[in-house]
């Protein structure tokens, strides 16, 4: 049977009409989602970086406390297929770091979420994530169902949960940079200070600002820069930029645990610092603590001992107290003094000296330390002068270090100063209470024209972002004594490290002065037979560098005097400081120091005075440590 032409006609344009509208739809449907409203996926959840608390910095550039991020690593037990669990135990552990035994302990423990360790340090949370994928890939993770009928596949989770403060030199300068606290904000865990720098510059070490982003993604997944974005930066805290070079406290440090040893001492404490700018260049003391780990046993070394222990200083004042002579002009310093023997009575009090000498020049008083001249030159002051002139030293005031906990000090008031036998036993240096630091800023005027300076340990904040240096405030030098007398007392002080009290602090070729203090300390029942020992003064070389050292040696045992104990300690600090190429010794022609300027004579000397002859009561042998007891 032939087809009908007709019939096979009407076929082909109804399905070329059929193919037609097929393509109209969709070329609609095209043209509808190209140009309709397009519905691009946003992410809902924003990015927030979180800044960290600034690192201090040691003036060489060494990070003595910084911060490090921590993560956690968390696992749902449920999914952690049984036959494998001691592999996920053992791996877990080989690329975090943390015992097996405690691993294997949490998943016995804790059932569902469990949280394995919160101190991940960030090299082992980047082990950790490439083991997460890993784990997955070798089927330790599988697969459980909830009530619901869902499926539930987490495996391992490591996220940042916190910061740790780090110090890379362990107990380097503590107790000065101090130690931090934890504490929560929000989920996130932070530190702040409690002692020392971390807490008197704390509001400037914390971090600034988290930082934040937001922004719209398109169908590739990739952020879009649209009026909705917001990116805000993390903004660490600033650094803290010290003025202590790390070598050099390294090595003081090690002279100050070397000589506690050697002197069975409690405790030794010295402090370097430039004169003429007050920077302190060393600050270090035997007993110190790892921050990280604070133990019971620690908690008598948690305090700045130069700044936060007050003592009697012994002869050590006695400068102090001259240089008050020669300001008022009530002293001539080539006047003879009656030292009577070494013994010499202010009522019913007998002043004893160790050496027993008849008379000495009143500078030979200092020289020679003699308690008797002394309390006998300080009679020329009334209790005004005299207490006025300690406090322009800084005695009893704060030393404007900043430091939280700083002991002050104490002294007799202007009536007890208007009395004899106070004026006596102040001048050389009982019933007042100083710290070392005061004691170094005071001596400082005698090296640096009558000017006492604020001493710093710290130099600016430095933004870790921008590199922007920010100059910490100096206060202004306060003139306290005359240039002339100044120059006079140091003349003094160099006479008595060579010819009196400080012999053992010479140094071929360098311009050393300074002066010992002896004292017995006061327990519960009077004063006993245990001593602190001091020597304060200075080192200068001919180039121009001049430095203002203290030592202070707590309870020493081998030996009581400061002339061996506290001048060792000092000499051995110049010693290393001359290798170490701080100082630089000049040959001099007496072999023993550089002789310093010549000064004009002081005015007081104009003015001379005969030495005062107070009459003696009768003889009774009343030892110094019993002086305040009637």
């Amino acid at each position: 049977m032939t087809p009908n032409p007709s019939n096979q006609s009407k076929k082909i344009i109804f399905i070329f009409v059929l193919l037609f509208l097929g393509f109209l739809v969709f070329v609609t449907v095209i043209g509808a989602k190209a140009l309709g409203k397009r519905h691009l996926p946003k992410l809902a959840t924003s990015t927030v970086t979180k800044a960290s608390r600034g690192d201090i910095v040691s003036a060489d550039g060494f990070h003595i406390a910084t911060t490090r991020k921590l993560y956690k690593a968390t696992v749902d037990t449920r999914n952690i297929d049984p036959r494998k669990k001691a592999l996920f135990i053992q791996l877990f552990s080989i690329y975090s770091g943390v015992d097996p035994k405690k691993v294997a302990r949490r998943l016995r423990t804790h059932r569902g979420s469990v949280v394995l360790s919160y101190n991940i340090s960030p090299k082992h949370a980047q082990y950790l994530k490439s083991l997460a994928f890993e784990l997955r890939r070798m089927g330790v993770f599988t697969e459980f169902t909830l009530p619901s009928g869902r499926t539930v596949l987490h495996g391992l989770d490591v996220v940042e949960s916190g910061e740790a403060r780090v110090y890379p030199y362990g107990d380097l300068l503590t107790p000065l940079v101090g130690y931090p606290r934890k504490y929560e904000d929000g989920d996130y865990t932070r530190n702040r200070g409690i002692k020392g720098l971390e807490k008197q510059f704390d509001d400037d070490l914390r971090y600034r600002q988290n930082g934040y982003s937001y922004a719209p993604r398109d169908v590739n997944n990739y952020k879009r820069l649209t009026r909705q974005s917001v990116f805000k930066p993390a903004l660490d805290g600033y650094n803290l930029q010290l003025s202590i070079p790390l070598a050099l406290q390294i090595r003081v440090e090690r002279i100050a645990d070397e000589m506690k040893a050697y002197l069975r001492a409690k405790e030794v404490m010295a402090v370097v610092m430039e004169s003429d700018s007050g920077r302190i260049l060393a600050l270090a003391t035997s007993n110190r603590f790892d921050p990280t780990h604070i133990r019971k046993r620690d908690y008598g070394s948690l305090n700045i001992g130069a700044l936060e222990y007050s003592f009697e200083p012994g002869s050590v004042i006695k400068p102090l107290v001259f240089s008050i002579l020669l300001e008022h002009g009530k002293v001539n310093p080539s006047e003879l003094v009656n030292i009577h023997g070494g013994r010499f009575r202010i009522g019913r009090k007998l002043i004893r000296d160790e050496h027993k000498f008849d008379w000495l020049s009143a500078e030979d008083v200092i020289v020679h330390s003699s308690n008797v001249g002394i309390s006998q030159l300080a009679q020329r002051l009334d209790g005004s002068e005299f207490a006025e002139g300690l406090k322009r030293f800084g005695l009893t005031q704060p030393s404007g270090m900043h430091m939280p906990y700083e002991r002050r000090g104490t002294m007799p008031g202007v009536r007890q100063l208007d009395t004899e036998l106070y004026k006596a036993i102040t001048a050389y240096g009982y019933g007042i209470r100083v710290n070392l630091i005061q004691l170094l800023k005071a001596y400082n005027a005698f090296n640096n024209h009558g000017r006492i300076v604020t001493p710093t340990v710290a130099d600016a904040l430095v933004d870790p972002q921008s590199g922007e240096r920010i100059a910490l405030e100096k206060e202004d030098p306060v003139d306290v004594i005359t240039p002339v007398t100044a120059e006079r007392m140091k003349k003094i002080l160099i006479k008595t490290v060579e010819q009196g009290t400080g012999k053992k602090a010479i140094t071929p070729g360098l311009e050393i002065g300074g002066k010992t203090g002896t004292a017995h300390i006061a327990e519960r029942k009077g004063y006993v037979n245990k001593y602190n020992t001091s020597f304060l003064g200075f080192a200068n070389d001919a180039e121009g560098r001049r430095y203002t050292i203290g030592v202070t040696v707590i309870k020493p045992k081998k030996y009581h005097f400061a002339s061996l104990t506290a001048v060792a300690v000092f000499k051995k600090i110049i010693d290393m400081m001359v290798r170490e190429g701080y100082l630089e010794p000049a040959p001099s022609a007496e072999g023993t120091s550089v002789k310093p300027p010549k000064a004009p004579s002081p005015a007081a000397e104009t003015k001379h005075r005969k030495p005062v002859r107070p009459k003696m009561p009768p003889h009774r042998d009343t030892p110094v440590a019993d002086l305040f007891d009637d």
